[in-house]
């Protein structure tokens, strides 16, 4: 077992050049498998010629697989797989079919050339059909799969444009063959479906499908023209058809051979729930914001209040309790600021702290009453932070700095978020007076350890600086911890 470009390195001579083009021609091979209603197998020659090692497979979509085991990595000896020893030295196709026929009667071999000037064979593709009678769309599928082996032998497919990366349309969802005038010459049930809940009232046969598809097209702005060459085949690619009725997927691949154009294959998938899912994801985001909002508005509006209260009791434990207060529901304002411009299951923790240091700056006595206020800063990054983890955090460090300021009488207060082996870890350094030993922890010191220890079952440590000040380090798993 193992990847092509393992596998590649490891077991042949191709050069990275020659083992990228076939990287890319795995990446868009499904859409042939399904066409050709078969297994194919990519054989590359090993290094000193003694036979060939399977590098990739894949099976169809729309037909049962005639591999059900993986061979990926398996080793055949050259004389044991005569079909890939004749196609590598011939530089031909091994077909075994009646004549006149599109269906395959046994295992075929397909060689691939290496496109430079020397044209040596790098790989070759096996077909493992599933021999059986069909009706018309099966004869469409290996009609249209016998030119797209013809072009992957030359190097014309995969087309260049077509992101493979992509979750393209599949054969089975539905599909629309075109003559090199545009004109449908076929069109699967699923395709006519899907034109059918667009709005299409008239058969598809003979119409030209561009001109179809640009009147049935209703997006607001301007008209997309991508639209129009896409399902006229003249353009390979995707686009999407958009009204009120539904929304359906295109992927044109235009197909061609050594006379020129034969028109081109429309894949065609009805995309309207997905669509419908997207918009209602969008609508929740929407409504998430403005809950965010109203909810950072509400808090702000209650923090100012407890402040204005604060300013008008005489009793100064009062005043300093109303204060607290007001500064602790604007730490949970803060986070909330940050998820109403971003959503979801995590916050940017840098942003938040950097609120809370320009509240605590603002907030502080020595601005409030005119003088120059405590340098506070940030160094480090923490990223983000689970949103059920963030306001206990940032309630935390708001705590730790407000004491720096108004009790510590600060100068310069460091505050440094990281991570370390899988924590989040926030230093908070002032140059303050320090905290004694024997100190006994104020409320919001046994707040901050509530929030750390019991609620997101972290450690707090304090710690008195020889050059003088506090260090204090809040460090919290990353992960929640499961109540115990």
């Amino acid at each position: 077992m193992g990847s092509l470009d393992r596998l590649a390195q490891e077991r042949t001579d191709l050069a990275p050049a020659e083992v990228d083009r076939l990287q890319v021609l795995v990446g868009a091979w499904g859409l042939v498998a399904d066409l050709a209603l078969s297994d194919l197998v990519l054989w590359l020659p090993t290094w000193n010629t003694a036979g060939w090692v399977a590098a990739a497979l894949v099976r169809p979509s729309t037909a049962p697989t005639s591999v059900p085991e993986d061979v990926v990595g398996s080793f055949l000896p050259k004389g044991r797989a005569p079909d890939l020893d004749l196609a590598a030295s011939t530089g031909r196709p091994v077909r075994h079919r009646e004549a006149g026929s599109h269906v395959p009667t046994g295992v075929e071999a397909l060689p691939l050339r290496d496109p430079g000037e020397h044209g040596r064979v790098i790989a070759v593709l096996a077909r493992h059909p599933v021999t059986r009678v069909g009706g018309r769309l099966e004869q469409v599928y290996l009609d249209t799969a016998d030119l797209l082996l013809d072009m992957v032998a030359s190097g014309a497919f995969p087309l260049p444009g077509v992101d493979a990366s992509a979750a393209p349309p599949r054969v089975g969802d539905g599909l629309i063959r075109l003559t090199p005038e545009g004109l449908v010459d076929f069109a699967s049930p699923n395709a006519v479906s899907a034109f059918r809940r667009l709005g299409l009232a008239p058969a598809l046969d003979g119409s030209d499908l561009s001109r179809v598809a640009t009147r049935l097209s209703h997006r607001p702005g301007p008209a997309d023209e991508r639209v129009a060459l896409v399902a006229g085949g003249r353009l390979s690619g995707d686009a999407v058809i958009e009204n009120a009725s539904a929304s359906v997927s295109l992927r044109a691949v235009p197909l061609t051979d050594a006379h020129g154009s034969r028109g081109a294959i429309v894949l065609v998938r009805d995309i309207t729930d997905l669509r419908r899912g997207e918009r209602a994801l969008l609508s929740k985001d929407a409504s998430l914001r403005e809950v965010h909002h109203r909810v950072k508005n509400n808090l702000q509006t209650v923090g100012a209040l407890l402040r204005l209260q604060s300013r008008r009791v005489t009793a100064d434990e009062a005043r300093e309790a109303l204060a607290e207060a007001g500064r602790r529901v604007s730490a949970i304002a803060a986070v909330h600021e940050i998820l109403a411009r971003e959503p979801g299951d995590s916050v940017d923790f840098d942003e938040v702290i950097d609120s809370l240091l320009s509240l605590a700056r603002d907030l502080s006595p020595a601005y409030t009453s005119g003088s120059a206020p405590p340098q506070i800063t940030r160094s480090g990054e923490a990223g983000t932070v689970r949103t059920d983890a963030a306001g206990p955090l940032a309630m935390a460090v708001s705590e730790i700095v407000q004491n720096a300021v108004e009790h510590a009488q600060a100068t310069q207060i460091s505050v440094r978020p990281a991570r370390w082996n899988d924590r989040i870890v926030v230093h908070v350094i002032d140059d303050g007076v320090g905290v004694a030993d024997d100190q006994d922890e104020g409320l919001g010191l046994q707040i901050v350890r509530m929030l750390i220890e019991e609620d997101l079952r972290g450690t707090l440590t304090l710690e008195r600086r020889e050059s003088g000040g506090t260090s204090a380090e809040i460090s919290v798993p990353e992960a929640p911890v499961e109540d115990r």
